[in-house]
């Protein structure tokens, strides 16, 4: 007997049942503690080996464990059992560190790129500018006890903010404290928009997550108290890491 896997091994149950045992198995000795949050799950071709399977069987095992939320495959550190979900509240204020400080975990910031381009119409009309003004485009990595969480891209007017590019790097990531380098010390969150679809090749290498693995897209506009539009910013959060909690009466999350 064949399947997409290869031959079936002579003495082992059939292959399109061999996986599910396996990750049911593996998922059995997560849930008694056997593998703890963060450690490293036996490399496929170790469990192939153990089980008489071929590797892709294994593989496919771990793609199950990963859609149940048990294990994160990523690039480079093999198949880890997952943490809890991280909770990024939605409400109108909104900081990745001090959501995270408040849960007991260190964020960070990495800066991955900086340039001076000429805004399209869509976001120069969410920012309440001309098409065609000249804006800041700045993407950093977020992380969470040094984990990448997610990548965002962010957009500011050149025109009201000079060097922003250079206050982004000197606050390491930092919106909110590249922002209060301009004597902007309070600003509010007036629309998030929230996608899913399948991560890229580059996001999964930066968040260090499978490619084609699910991701979430937010697109948000942060505002002066006044409501003035200031930043625009497109993310993209490792859909197996994060979760979004709707603050349903506008608390401030800050």
């Amino acid at each position: 007997m064949t399947d997409a896997n290869g031959p079936a091994e002579a003495g082992t149950p059939d292959l399109g049942t061999a996986w599910r045992r396996i990750a049911d198995e593996l998922a059995g000795s997560i849930g008694k503690g056997e593998y703890a949050a963060g450690d490293i799950l036996p490399a496929a071709t170790a469990l192939a080996e153990r089980y008489g399977v071929h590797r892709h069987t294994v593989r496919q095992a771990f793609r199950h464990l990963a859609e149940q939320g048990l294990v994160t495959v990523s690039r480079g550190r093999g198949t880890q059992v997952s943490t809890r979900r991280v909770p990024y509240p939605l409400g109108r204020r909104v900081s990745m560190r001090a959501n995270l400080g408040r849960i007991g975990m260190v964020g960070s910031s990495a800066v991955l790129s900086e340039a001076e381009v000429e805004g399209e119409p869509e976001t120069c009309e969410d920012l309440g500018l001309e098409p065609g003004a000249a804006l800041w485009r700045l993407e950093g990595l977020s992380l969470a006890d040094g984990t990448p969480m997610g990548t965002g891209t962010h957009w500011l007017s050149v025109a009201r903010f000079p060097d922003f590019d250079r206050a982004y790097r000197t606050a390491e990531g930092s919106m909110t404290a590249a922002l209060k380098a301009f004597g902007i010390t309070d600003y509010v969150r007036l629309s998030t928009r929230l996608t899913a679809r399948l991560a890229s090749e580059r996001e999964a290498a930066l968040l260090q997550i499978e490619p084609g693995a699910p991701v979430m897209v937010s697109v948000a506009i942060d505002a002066l108290p006044d409501l003035t539009p200031i930043h625009l910013v497109s993310s993209v959060f490792a859909g197996e890491r994060m979760e979004m909690v709707v603050e349903p009466f506008g608390e401030d999350v800050r």
